[in-house]
């Protein structure tokens, strides 16, 4: 295993928040092509294990070898977990709920996660982190305007509650899996175990047939689209980069910080909002969004002089 390197970690953390940022908008045109949250899921994870496995039998082939023992059970709860469930009860979630309060409940992964490392694992967290989440969290708050979706309901809660609870299963268990194998190796069965999974609630033969274009929505609504290469960038970009990406920063830096770095996904997806469809950014908003940053840059400062991964 390479010796950590925390700013390629970064570098990459980042980068998968724009594109996972930048695919909310991409997903809400494909599935306003006539796409159901299910069947649009079976298709993206479906799609996505397709690349992963091509590019490993051209490029990677101890990538196409089956976990063993106890990587095999780790790596079938990160796909159980971490990308069915995760994006299962995200779509009910925010079908249910304001998109913004959804995000938010589902961003509350990092706190999640700090609990466990410092209670459960017993490991020590600088002092500085816990200011970090706190300052993500109310700027997370702001940017979605938290006050205005009081009447929530309660299914749509639970889901969220959920969806936090896996997103920050999929950080852990990711982090423990990469410390000990090729991170391709560990996303590929991953989709793999999620690809079976979700064909058995939403079979990909069930999809319904598409148009043969769809509407760009927002500022472009009159710029006609294939949902079929929609549906591409969605698999390519916004999928498949942005989770290997994750995973590989996944071997530079812990759980941890990288759960409030990926916080910036929500930054973008409200920026994004305001440019492409048209959604309103208040001065508050934008407050709110520099509270996160700042929550970032705290998360940056807040590991020990020397960067340890977890032992497996």
């Amino acid at each position: 295993m390479p010796h950590p390197n925390p700013r390629l970690g970064y570098a990459l953390v980042v980068l998968a928040a724009v594109l996972f940022g930048i695919n909310g908008g991409v997903s809400r045109v494909a599935m306003g092509s006539g796409l159901s949250p299910e069947s649009f899921t079976t298709l993206r994870i479906t799609g996505a294990t397709l690349v992963f496995v091509a590019y490993a039998a051209l490029f990677r082939r101890s990538a196409l070898r089956r976990p063993t023992g106890t990587a095999l059970l780790f790596v079938i709860g990160l796909g159980l977990v971490g990308v069915t469930a995760l994006q299962l009860t995200y779509n009910v979630a925010i079908d249910r709920l304001p998109l913004g309060i959804a995000l938010l409940i589902e961003y509350l992964a990092p706190v999640l996660v700090v609990l466990w490392v410092r209670f459960v694992r017993k490991e020590e967290v600088h002092p500085r982190m816990w200011g970090a989440v706190a300052l993500a969290v109310v700027g997370l708050a702001v940017v979605s305007r938290a006050w205005n979706g009081l009447a929530f309901d309660g299914l749509g809660v639970v889901m969220a509650l959920l969806a936090s609870v896996c997103f920050a299963t999929y950080f852990l268990l990711g982090e423990h899996n990469v410390g000990i194998d090729d991170p391709l190796r560990v996303i590929l069965w991953a989709f793999v175990v999620a690809t079976v999974a979700m064909n058995l609630i939403k079979p990909v033969w069930t999809t319904p047939d598409l148009p043969a274009s769809t509407s760009g929505l927002g500022r472009f609504d009159d710029v006609a689209v294939n949902p079929w290469a929609v549906l591409t960038m969605v698999v390519v970009l916004g999928t498949v980069v942005p989770f290997f990406l994750e995973m590989v920063a996944l071997r530079h830096l812990p759980a941890t910080i990288v759960t409030v770095v990926a916080m910036l996904e929500t930054v973008i997806a409200v920026v994004l909002g305001w440019g492409w469809f048209r959604e309103s950014l208040t001065p508050v908003q934008v407050l709110g969004a520099v509270a996160v940053l700042g929550g970032i840059v705290l998360a940056q400062t807040s590991r020990r002089a020397e960067l340890t991964i977890p032992a497996p």
